[in-house]
């Protein structure tokens, strides 16, 4: 995996600074070659820029898409000037640790609106991720996003134990969750996570980035630019 990594690197570094910075300056491949072995660190550096490139593209077809949310799924101002897009798995650790990260956020930034889409990937998480937005249709989204996270895992009576925690109509919520839209919603989130590139959970978007991973409160901070 290591040696097509690298041999992909080698060809990114190629096909674009060797069509262009290199051969514009008159070097040849073996001058490139040679030029790169002695700074290696080029390599990484332009893999980045060209994964955030890709990104940038990817995320501007599905931008619009992405930043509206399911009706009720937001955090914080719901008409906030500045919008964090949070793809979330209440089975995932690694986004149970990111709330506090977000609930800072939220703290600091009256104009931060976080968009919460349900993207259920481990086995039984689709269980709370449809309670979720039957949470947000009742209106209790951030109540049942919270108490749920608090829970530890997703057996179902943690979830029932949330929903009641969050003050919701049961028997509506069982029901709504079980619904088509519900359903759709589901499956559009993983649409869009395919199109962003997205393998696991926390993954983000805000302005021109989309990211993945638990990168902490800093990190952020600074896409948001809060």
């Amino acid at each position: 995996m290591a040696r097509h990594f690298v041999t992909a690197l080698i060809a990114l570094v190629f096909g674009f600074a060797g069509a262009a910075v290199f051969s514009f300056s008159g070097w040849g491949n073996s001058q490139t070659r040679e030029y790169l072995v002695a700074n290696p660190d080029i390599l990484p550096a332009m893999a980045n820029a060209y994964q955030e490139q890709q990104s940038r593209e990817s995320l501007a077809s599905v931008s619009s898409e992405v930043t509206t949310p399911f009706p009720g799924a937001v955090l914080g101002n719901p008409e906030g000037s500045r919008t964090l897009v949070k793809f979330t798995d209440y089975a995932c650790g690694y986004c149970r640790i990111s709330t506090e990260d977000i609930d800072r956020l939220v703290a600091n930034d009256p104009e931060l609106r976080v968009v919460i889409r349900e993207l259920p990937l481990f086995q039984g998480s689709d269980v709370p991720a449809r309670m979720a937005l039957a949470a947000a249709q009742q209106g209790k989204f951030d109540a049942f996003y919270h108490a749920m996270f608090a829970m530890g895992s997703t057996a179902p009576e943690n979830v029932m134990a949330a929903a009641r925690e969050a003050g919701l109509d049961l028997e509506a919520a069982q029901e709504y969750g079980a619904s088509e839209e519900v359903t759709a919603e589901l499956a559009r989130n993983q649409v869009l996570a395919q199109q962003l590139g997205f393998s696991g959970t926390p993954s983000w978007v805000t302005g021109d980035k989309a990211f993945e991973g638990a990168v902490g409160y800093d990190q952020l901070a600074k896409a948001i630019g809060s």
